[in-house]
């Protein structure tokens, strides 16, 4: 088993290099922004002679998700540039990450290392969210008389918001509708008002 992380750092918003400086922020933007951090985690199973994967390597990978407790938020792709899997290998790990409420990704990421020949390498993408220098009370703006917000301004509220969003994804390029229409995005609240007036009348 082999991990290889590589983070890549997305600040959403507004240039962090401003951070920790001694230019006073005069505006009612925050400074601290949530930056996003992408690590990619790798494994290695042995297809060579086979169509599908060995008993043996499917507990190892189903071992493997089960310890990197992969959940909603992260994404798995098989990189494979030789072909060694077939159908049924390929099948079995969609398998193993359906169980876990996920599908695979379509485009597997650049990762560091090449895939050995008579095996297929399963990436599984994670991101996390944090507000790099918060807390700070470094500076009391009611103190300095320079009329400029506070370096702890929007600590608050931005770790907050990467506490509690589900995918850190969402805090870079958001979600897209996929041509989806109202109607079918309100479909679950119909569905429950509904449920809700029929458990009503039964009482």
């Amino acid at each position: 088993m082999r991990f290889v992380s590589i983070a890549l750092v997305t600040a959403l918003g507004l240039s962090l290099t401003a951070c920790g400086s001694t230019t006073a922020n005069r505006t009612i933007y925050s400074e601290r922004q949530p930056v996003v951090t992408r690590s990619h985690f790798v494994l290695d199973v042995n297809t060579a002679g086979s169509d599908s994967l060995s008993d043996g390597e499917l507990g190892r990978l189903a071992g493997w998700l089960d310890a990197l407790e992969l959940g909603y938020g992260d994404r798995v792709a098989i990189d494979d540039p030789g072909y060694n899997a077939g159908p049924s290998a390929r099948s079995a790990v969609e398998t193993l990450v359906a169980q876990k409420g996920l599908l695979i990704s379509d485009v597997a990421p650049v990762t560091e290392g090449h895939v050995p020949s008579g095996a297929m390498r399963i990436v599984v993408s994670r991101s996390t969210a944090a507000v790099p220098g918060c807390p700070d009370w470094s500076h009391r703006s009611h103190t300095d008389f320079q009329a400029r917000t506070s370096e702890n301004y929007g600590c608050g509220v931005n770790s907050t918001l990467t506490a509690m969003i589900a995918d850190p994804e969402d805090l870079v390029r958001g979600q897209s509708r996929n041509g989806e229409d109202q109607a079918e995005a309100s479909k679950a609240i119909r569905a429950y008002r509904d449920k809700a007036k029929q458990a009503g009348e039964i009482k």
